[in-house]
């Protein structure tokens, strides 16, 4: 008898103890180990893993030492269980985790009413709702996926085990968006995620954290609904305009990214140039007239008509299409002035150029009529 046998006997080892032994033969139900007792030891395929087996070497080979746990004494074997003590292990880890808040990886194993089963050394059970931090209606594409857990309750009397995934991402949220806050500067450009649509405006994700486009800083010109520029889900750039880190509050501006209305409006139109508009507002002073989105120019009261008028409603209204002569641009200071008159005299004094033309020719026709008719005389 070898040593190892002299020091281990069936007589001296009791149910509850934990022993190292070597597997020797993995057979289809069980495995068999050198205790260097008298006789071997035997692990049935049930007391393998806490998991469902279907085979012995999905949990051992042939030579692995594994520490195990004696379930029975019997004159012929030993009874041992190996799920036994990775539970206990397993328990003791879990207990530490619990109490440090430590976060670690989870292979979901099952799908179950209410939730997932995952493998923590024992069997870990993550709610429906600690899933994730958004709702999950089909959980089927979680089956054997990785998740990032921490223990959130444990009760050992009642082999109950709560994880949860959500707390986890939640941590994850908040710490980004402290880092997004502390970093983040008006006027910085940022790009970000569409994630919900107001009344007043849009939230758009920023790589963790939500900042508000107010309806009126989505566009150069007049937004009824938000809908009508972005739909959720839209990737997008944005400026930044304040940051309350006190109130956690990001005001961001879509409109500040984009080409103003005015921007090249001088490559566009130039001094002498007639373009068509539409009057948008009238005061005392003039007619504000738009000639492109965006872009209005005034004509100012002396420029409406060649004649007097005590105020513009006289000659003009709202909406009325016209014609107006550019008569200054200024692109810096978003000015244009702009001129219903001079067009006016223009198309008067082309129309008395073509009637002065159309008269010469005239003359001339008659002229050569008259000077035809002497010459025929004069044949004659």
């Amino acid at each position: 008898m070898s040593e190892r046998q002299d020091e281990f006997s069936n007589e001296n080892i009791q149910v509850g103890d934990q022993v190292k032994a070597t597997v020797v033969k993995l057979e289809d139900k069980q495995v068999v180990v050198d205790l260097g007792a008298k006789f071997d030891g035997i692990i049935p395929i049930s007391e393998l893993s806490h998991l469902h087996v279907e085979h012995t070497n999905e949990v051992l080979s042939e030579g692995d030492e594994v520490v195990v746990v004696v379930q029975k004494v019997e004159d012929e074997a030993i009874i041992l269980s190996k799920k036994a003590n990775d539970s206990k292990q397993a328990w003791e880890d879990l207990e530490k985790k619990l109490e440090s808040g430590e976060s670690f990886e989870a292979k979901v194993v099952e799908v179950v009413n209410g939730g997932l089963v995952a493998d923590v050394g024992l069997r870990g059970f993550i709610p429906a709702s600690h899933v994730e931090v958004y709702y999950v209606e089909d959980f089927s594409e979680y089956k054997d996926q990785s998740l990032t857990v921490k223990v959130i309750e444990m009760d050992e009397s009642r082999n109950r085990v709560i994880l949860s995934h959500k707390a986890v991402t939640e941590k994850e949220m908040t710490d980004r968006k402290k880092e997004i806050l502390n970093k983040i500067e008006a006027g910085d450009q940022v790009e970000g995620t569409v994630q919900r649509i107001t009344n007043f405006g849009v939230f758009v994700d920023i790589g963790g954290v939500d900042g508000l486009i107010h309806i009126s800083q989505l566009s150069h010109e007049h937004v009824n609904k938000a809908s009508d520029v972005v739909s959720e889900g839209d990737k997008i750039k944005v400026k930044v305009l304040s940051v309350d880190r006190d109130t956690e509050r990001i005001a961001l501006s879509l409109k500040d990214t984009l080409p103003g209305p005015w921007e090249g409006i001088e490559n566009e139109i130039s001094n002498g140039q007639v373009i068509e508009g539409e009057v948008k507002r009238l005061v005392n002073f003039g007619a504000f007239v738009e000639i492109k989105r965006g872009v209005e120019g005034l004509v100012h009261i002396s420029q409406i008509a060649k004649e007097h008028i005590g105020t513009p409603q006289e000659v003009l209204k709202e909406g009325q299409k016209v014609q107006v002569k550019v008569l200054d641009v200024n692109e810096k200071n978003k000015r244009l002035s702009l001129s219903i008159k001079e067009v006016e005299e223009d198309r008067e004094s082309s129309e008395l150029k073509q009637y002065q033309k159309d008269q010469e020719d005239d003359q001339a026709f008659q002229l050569g009529d008259l000077i035809g008719d002497q010459l025929k005389n004069y044949k004659k």
